[in-house]
C-alpha cells in the first residue's frame, strides 16, 4: 500500500473546499478539528485533504508551515487505516483538518492523537450509514 501523501491526495478546488464548510461533518480531536464531507472527487483516490494552521495564533509564515509539515507527516503515517476503510466501503472523503493549540506538539503526540482522530472520523461514518 501507497503510504505516500502526494499531490493526488491535495484538495485544491474551492468548490469542496466551501461544500466541506457548509454540509459537513465535524469531529473534535484535541489538537485537532477536523471537517469532513462525503463527496466525489475529481481524482482517483479515497481522500483528499488540506492542512491548516491559523495565522492569528502563528504570526510567521515558517511556523504555520512547520506546524503543517509536521501534522501532514502524522497524517501520512497513519492513512493506511482511512483508506483501507474508504476503499471497503468504495467512498470518497474531502477533509480539512485544523490544528488548534497555541504551541507546537510534538510528532509522536501527534501520530496518536491522529490516530484517534481517524478512528473517530470511521466511527461517525458507519454511524451515519445506519442512520441512512
Amino acid at each position: 500500500m501507497n503510504l505516500s501523501l502526494g499531490k493526488a491526495n491535495k484538495l485544491c478546488s474551492p468548490k469542496i473546499i466551501d461544500e466541506v464548510f457548509e454540509s459537513g461533518m465535524q469531529v473534535k480531536s484535541y489538537p485537532f478539528v477536523l471537517k469532513f464531507k462525503e463527496t466525489t472527487l475529481p481524482k482517483d483516490v479515497s481522500f483528499q485533504i488540506v492542512f491548516s494552521a491559523p495565522k492569528r495564533t502563528f504570526r510567521k509564515a515558517f511556523q504555520r508551515n512547520r506546524i503543517k509539515r509536521l501534522c501532514k507527516e502524522a497524517f501520512r503515517s497513519k492513512r493506511s487505516l482511512l483508506d483501507t476503510y474508504l476503499e471497503k466501503q468504495n467512498k470518497q472523503l474531502a477533509l480539512f483538518l485544523v490544528y488548534t493549540p497555541k504551541e507546537e506538539l510534538s510528532l509522536s503526540l501527534l501520530n496518536g492523537r491522529t490516530e484517534k482522530l481517524i478512528k473517530k472520523i470511521i466511527s461517525q461514518l458507519e454511524s451515519n450509514d445506519v442512520k441512512n
